[in-house]
């Protein structure tokens, strides 16, 4: 097993490099932080590239790990702490290669996300997504990298589940339509239908939007129907991970 224990060496700064998304998207890797988020990966057959652990994480999970088929580097505690972007490093770290996507299938159960831009409320959204039994997620422009640290984490793992893909909504929208599937917008506007009276579909497409503005104008002018949830205390609005849960379950 390699040992690293100085922060700059060569290759331990190029790792460190896949925690911004344009060297992501130009390597075509990503970083996973912590066991349970690690074994999910290998469970779930992603392509795990390397599995970088310090000496406390090897203490844990040292034998797990030499049943790994996958190259492993033991690195210092330091090294660790320098690749992690969590205030307590869980001791363990894989890179993973990111999954080449086959054409979309507009069938089935779909969530649309538009410009949602709190990494923990997508990855909180997809992982919903997931136990709600839909089948994709898009992720539409200005909404946060499903690779990001925060997002990985929040998801728990729900990537490896359903498919999750980027683009431009707008343009999406137009395949859903083509496959008859209902569109359906959320809004705050009691002019709106109310969410769960809303005829149920094994097939849909949600859209939600951004934590202050909604979802877009132009995007709820293409929908057959936008979805209001009632507010009965002061509050001004729901955190929309949690008005994505109450519309996704009117569904399942």
């Amino acid at each position: 097993m390699k040992e690293i224990n100085s922060t700059k060496n060569a290759q331990i700064k190029e790792i460190k490099k896949l925690h911004k998304r344009k060297y992501r998207e130009k390597m075509g890797k990503y970083l996973l932080e912590g066991f349970h988020l690690v074994e999910e990966a290998v469970l779930n057959n992603a392509q795990v590239i390397l599995l970088i652990i310090d000496e406390r994480g090897y203490l844990q999970w040292g034998d797990w790990l030499l049943n790994q088929p996958i190259e492993s580097w033991l690195v210092s505690e330091e090294v660790m702490k320098d690749l992690s972007e969590l205030p307590t490093p869980q001791g363990i770290l894989a890179i993973v290669k990111k999954e080449e996507r086959a054409p979309i299938n507009y069938r089935g159960k779909w969530l649309l996300l538009d410009n949602i831009q709190d990494p923990g409320n997508v990855g909180t959204m997809i992982r919903t997504a997931d136990a709600a039994g839909f089948d994709g997620v898009l992720l539409g422009k200005g909404t946060a990298d499903v690779y990001m640290t925060k997002v990985l984490r929040s998801m728990q793992g729900s990537q490896y589940h359903l498919s999750i893909y980027s683009g431009e909504l707008e343009e999406e929208i137009k395949h859903f339509k083509k496959e008859g599937i209902p569109i359906y917008g959320t809004a705050l506007n009691k002019e709106a239908l109310v969410y769960n009276q809303v005829e149920k579909s094994s097939e849909v497409a949600l859209i939600l939007g951004n934590e202050g503005a909604g979802v877009s104008k132009d995007l709820l002018e293409h929908t057959d129907a936008n979805l209001y949830i009632p507010i009965y205390g002061k509050a001004e609005s729901l955190n929309v991970a949690v008005a994505a849960a109450l519309v996704m379950y009117v569904f399942t």
